[in-house]
């Protein structure tokens, strides 16, 4: 079964916190996550629980602009990682 994890954008304040949450979601204290470079090796390098979904939440349009970045970061790991990452904006 996959896991689903949602990360909830009315809660989330700004980028360095999203890659605190995900971090602490993860177990990935020991990986420094401080830009898209280190989210996309933690994200490529084998460190999460595949198969896994990962959801977000609570993205209004100007979210969507602000954050466009992550969300592409996540679309093209969706790719790169073949059915083994699922990815959605909800």
């Amino acid at each position: 079964m996959m896991r689903t994890e949602r990360f909830d954008f009315d809660e989330i304040v700004d980028q360095a916190h999203f890659f605190r949450q995900f971090s602490d979601r993860f177990f990935l204290a020991d990986l420094a996550i401080n830009d898209l470079d280190d989210l996309w090796g933690a994200i490529i390098g084998e460190q999460l629980p595949l198969p896994l979904e990962i959801e977000f939440v609570n993205l209004g349009k100007g979210q969507k602009r602000r954050y466009g970045a992550l969300i592409l970061l996540f679309d093209e790991a969706e790719e790169e990682l073949e059915g083994q990452l699922r990815f959605n904006v909800k």
